[in-house]
This record gives structure tokens, C-alpha cells and sequence, in this order.
């Protein structure tokens, strides 16, 4: 497996007698994990010498530096220059600039909806249908993903106009390997499973679920990844889609049952360390405690790939924790769904050097080196898996390739007074005791009213 290099690696790049080389973190042809064709072919294709690259996104600090690692091979193969400039305020700053009429080539959307936006009011130039085509083919789930990067540009079509480049997945569950091997228990391949195991440890004295809602102004989201995940388990994608954009109400029938769902593991007292109403104010970093402590507070907790931040210190991927995939039922035929986000490429300018990065973002090679850093998923089904700088990332990677279907984070694609309002404050009401029709037909007629 693929780690970062060492003094001494980094030593033997710069003496490789490439003089593009010597900014890159690995050096082509050293390492025969990466696909070194696929960079070789790409800059025998493009020449962009004497151009200038001007990106703009979200990534600041780390995530900067890593974009910055990936973006020298884009140097190295055309000869392009790349000025990369991270802000935490990207969102307003980027709507300004296309206002003023000086945006860069490319932006880094962190949500499809500023994107779509933009697109309809004809500051996002298509990527075209070959690029759409090759979304399809090329990436798992291919249809979700071209889905989510089109929008309706400002004559009403609707076309690509985001490239998805870096991925998170949400629907995980976190357990101890030693707590479940003590216990005898076994990882659930179905919801059905799932629900049965929690009884099982319910009847052997122990609590299945941490649960922990608590965020600040925000409490109450992580409510609304189990609502998303469970209504993807037990509806279309079509019906998720319609409950994002409103056509499907959010009162409709069959999203209070994806509510109720999730209220059999919130609200049942036994399941839930501490009981539903601790559940409701536990803040969201602490609650995975459980899962450490001898005996176990809890045996699994539900949460994004970024949990671990938040886990003891030292405690290690494989031997302290792990994940499942947090399953379909069996009595669906709903394939695979994937909950998560990500990150999307668009041309807000448009030049030769920003459709040259939109190619260059198809091979593996731009993959593979943000994957040997951290903090990256891609479903990209071409890239090599034993870049991966950590096991637990190639395993994540690993689930996001088998989703027959992604979705977005349903909760970021509504207005910001439902998705960041009105549903965290409801699913808050709903843990809590209240009504799960009630609080649907709150937040639908909030949403009513905005009309």
C-alpha cells in the first residue's frame, strides 16, 4: 500500500533528472501502483505552455496543500501554470466575481444547489456530452452522477455542467471489532438484520445505538442523514428527488414512514443509550463514546466518514473500530444506495487550460494521487485501490464503488430554511415524543409559506 514519501523518496524525485518532476510528491514511473500510463498518455494529448489556470473552491490549509500536490501533475503534463486560491467565505466570493464579470476558469462547487444557481443565470459553461458519456461508463453509479452535476441552463436545457472530484459517504455504521467478536455478533447485510441484532443485544443486556444530535445552532442533523438514508432504503431515487425539490411533499406519506423508521431506533428507549431524549441533546461529537468504554455503552453509531476526528485519541482503524455499509432491506429491490457529498468542478470561464483540467480529472492518475494523501473518495471504477494511504479510506472507497445509486445529502440541496432550519429543528421535536405526521406537516407548511 501506497504511503506518503519519505525524505528520502522525495530526495530521489528531485534527482530524477525531470525537471518538471521536482515539485511533484511522487515521482512518475517510481511507484507502479499509480497509473503512470494514464498521466504519460494525458500529456502526450496537451500542450497548454504559456496558459494560466485560475481555480477557486473551498479547500483551505491541508485540503489546499493536497489539491495543490494534484494539480502540479496538470503543470507537469501541459506546461500550464495553476494558481489554486482556497476560501472559507468560496459561496459569496464566487457569486461576486461571476457578477462582476471576473470569475476564474474554474470553481469548486462544495453543493450542486449554488452550482445549479449559477448555471441558470449563465455563469457555468456545459461540459458536454462526451463528458457526460464518460461519467456513465466510468464512474459507479455513473447516471447518479451526471443526475447531480446537470442543471437547467438559462435557456431551460438542461445540461453537465459539474464534474463530482472528491467524494464523502454517510451511510456507514461504526462498532468495535472486539466488543461484536465478544458478543458473537455479526455484521448485518440487510436492514432486517440490522434490526434483529439490535434486539439480540437488547436481550443479552446491552444498548445497540449511540445517538447524538446536539450541534450547536445546527442540533438535529444528524437526524436527517438517518431520514435520507432510510428513505433511499424504502422509496425510488426518484421519490428522494422529489422530496429534496418539494414536488414530493414533505408530508407526503411515504417520508413520515421513513420518519417513523428512523423513530423505531431513536425513540426506542432500549436501543438508545441514555433514552431518546439524551439522544436529542448529546452533542454529535461526543456520542460515539459509547462504543469505547468496557462494557460498551453502545455497539454501533451511525455517522460520516469523518467520525473518527472525534474518537479517542490512539485508538486505531481494525483493532478499536470499524464500519459496515448501513444496509438496503431485503424486501426492497432497491440495489445499493450510497448517502454522502462531495465536491464539484465547473467552468466559470472558460479557456483551452480549463477544459484540458476537466480532462485531466478523468484519469486515474488525478485520483490516485489525492487518494495516497487522505480525506479522498472517488468512484472512479478505474483508479487502483492500493493507493489508498489507509486501509479504513480504501474501504470506504470500496462501498462507495459497489452504490448502484448516490445521492447527495438531501438536507443540503433545500433552502436553507428547511434543510438547515426547519428539518433540524423537526427531527429534534419528532426524537423527542412529538408526532411524526405533525412534524412533516410543520416543515411542509414552513415550506409553503416561502412560496
Amino acid at each position: 500500500m501506497h504511503r506518503h514519501l519519505t525524505a528520502g523518496a522525495a530526495a530521489l524525485a528531485l534527482l530524477s533528472g525531470s525537471a518538471q518532476a521536482q515539485d511533484l510528491l511522487f515521482a512518475p514511473g517510481e511507484d507502479d501502483s499509480f497509473n503512470w500510463a494514464s498521466f504519460d498518455e494525458f500529456t502526450a494529448a496537451h500542450d497548454l505552455a504559456g496558459t494560466t489556470l485560475t481555480i477557486t473552491g473551498p479547500w483551505t490549509g491541508l485540503d489546499a496543500e493536497m489539491v495543490n500536490n494534484v494539480l502540479a501533475y496538470f503543470t507537469a503534463a501541459t506546461g500550464a501554470e495553476v494558481s489554486y486560491t482556497g476560501s472559507d467565505s468560496f459561496e459569496q466570493d464566487i457569486v461576486i466575481s461571476a457578477q462582476a464579470g471576473s470569475a476564474p476558469n474554474i470553481a469548486v462547487f462544495p453543493q450542486p444547489g449554488l452550482a445549479a444557481d449559477l448555471a441558470g443565470r449563465g455563469f457555468l459553461e456545459p461540459l458536454g456530452e462526451d463528458t457526460a458519456a464518460w461519467v456513465r461508463e466510468t464512474y459507479s453509479a455513473g447516471d447518479s452522477w451526471v443526475d447531480l452535476g446537470s442543471f437547467a441552463g438559462p435557456d431551460g436545457e438542461t445540461a453537465l455542467f459539474g464534474f463530482f472530484y472528491k467524494v464523502d459517504v454517510k451511510s456507514l455504521v461504526w462498532y468495535s471489532p472486539e466488543q461484536f467478536e465478544e458478543a458473537g455478533y455479526e455484521i448485518p447485510a440487510t436492514m432486517e438484520e440490522l434490526a434483529a441484532l439490535s434486539e439480540q443485544i437488547v436481550a443479552d443486556g446491552g444498548t445497540p445505538w449511540c445517538f447524538g444530535l446536539g450541534s450547536g445552532a445546527a442540533t438535529g442533523w444528524p437526524a436527517t442523514d438517518w431520514i435520507e438514508d432510510i428513505l433511499l432504503r424504502t422509496q425510488p431515487p426518484e421519490v428522494y428527488d422529489g422530496w429534496v425539490d418539494n414536488s414530493v411533499p414533505f408530508d407526503d406519506p411515504r417520508v413520515i414512514e421513513a420518519i417513523e423508521i428512523y423513530g423505531e431506533f431513536a425513540r426506542n428507549e432500549d436501543w438508545v443509550q441514555g433514552g431518546s431524549q439524551a439522544a436529542a441533546t448529546t452533542d454529535y461529537r461526543d456520542a460515539p463514546a459509547g462504543l469505547f468504554t468496557f462494557p460498551p455503552g453502545c455497539y454501533m453509531h451511525k455517522q460520516a466518514s469523518f467520525i473518527p476526528t472525534f474518537f479517542p485519541d490512539g485508538a486505531e482503524y481494525g483493532l478499536d473500530y470499524d464500519f459496515f455499509y448501513f444496509p438496503p432491506y431485503a424486501a426492497q429491490d432497491l440495489g445499493n444506495p450510497v448517502l454522502g457529498a462531495g465536491t464539484l468542478f465547473a467552468i466559470t470561464s472558460d479557456s483551452p487550460a480549463a477544459r484540458g483540467l476537466i480532462e485531466f480529472l478523468k484519469t486515474p492518475i488525478a485520483h490516485e494521487v489525492w487518494m495516497a494523501q487522505s480525506g479522498f473518495l472517488t468512484p472512479h471504477t478505474g483508479v487502483n485501490l492500493d493507493t489508498f494511504a489507509s486501509e479504513s479510506q480504501r474501504a470506504m472507497n470500496e462501498i462507495l464503488l459497489g452504490a448502484t445509486t448516490f445521492r447527495f445529502d438531501g438536507s443540503d440541496l433545500m433552502p436553507g430554511e428547511i434543510g438547515a432550519g426547519a428539518f433540524w429543528t423537526g427531527m429534534v421535536d419528532y426524537t423527542t415524543g412529538a408526532d411524526a405526521a405533525e412534524v412533516a406537516a410543520a416543515i411542509q407548511a414552513r415550506w409553503d409559506a416561502m412560496r
